[in-house]
């Protein structure tokens, strides 16, 4: 039973992880932190595919995983390829809806978060960056939310440099509210 609820978390957690980047960041130019926020740094500046580069930045990490963290590995690489997949197929819903960017940041942010920390909860992830705050919140007992917020943080910085203020201020809110909802969903704070 527990392995069919974790199924679901995954494809749950991956549907409204790609909700909330198709529908609410993507259009507006706002940025997730981690993995998926260089991907869209990549997409925003080459139009490369946010799912694809997902996996494709991931691997550090999961070569990581590989080596050190076995568990991890087998536990979070279901959810990257069937978060990346996901992120890909619902390209289109991009240009379905048109709001203020402030309210896309929020919006968006819930959605990732909600679709992050469900998988959290079933010790699985999208990997990435969030693969590797799981690491460190396992060894240093730091809330995974603040670790992601932290590395997150870093990350939006570099885009907004890259891409623009208004990018680097809507995406300081979006990880925002990602943090905070992964952290109330995964229940550690």
């Amino acid at each position: 039973m527990y392995y069919v609820q974790k199924g679901l978390a995954i494809l749950l957690g991956s549907i409204l992880l790609s909700i909330g980047i198709n529908l609410f960041l993507a259009p507006n130019e706002i940025l997730d932190g981690g993995i998926i926020g260089l991907s869209l740094i990549l997409h925003y500046l080459f139009h490369l595919k946010i799912g694809l580069m997902v996996i494709v930045l991931s691997m550090p990490i999961f070569i990581l995983a590989w080596f050190k963290y076995r568990h991890y590995f087998y536990n979070s690489v279901h959810g990257l390829l069937v978060s990346s997949v996901i992120i890909d197929i619902f390209k289109p819903l991009r240009s379905l809806l048109h709001i203020n960017s402030f309210i896309a940041a929020i919006i968006g942010g819930v959605f990732v978060g909600f679709g992050i920390g469900m998988m959290l909860r079933f010790d699985t992830s999208t990997g990435g960056t969030d693969l590797l705050a799981q690491f460190i919140s396992d060894k240093t007992k730091i809330n995974v939310g603040i670790i992601i917020l932290l590395i997150d943080s870093i990350i939006v910085l570099i885009g907004g440099i890259l891409l623009s203020a208004s990018t680097l201020l809507l995406s300081i809110i979006a990880i925002t509210v990602v943090g905070i909802t992964t952290s109330a969903v995964t229940g550690k704070y």
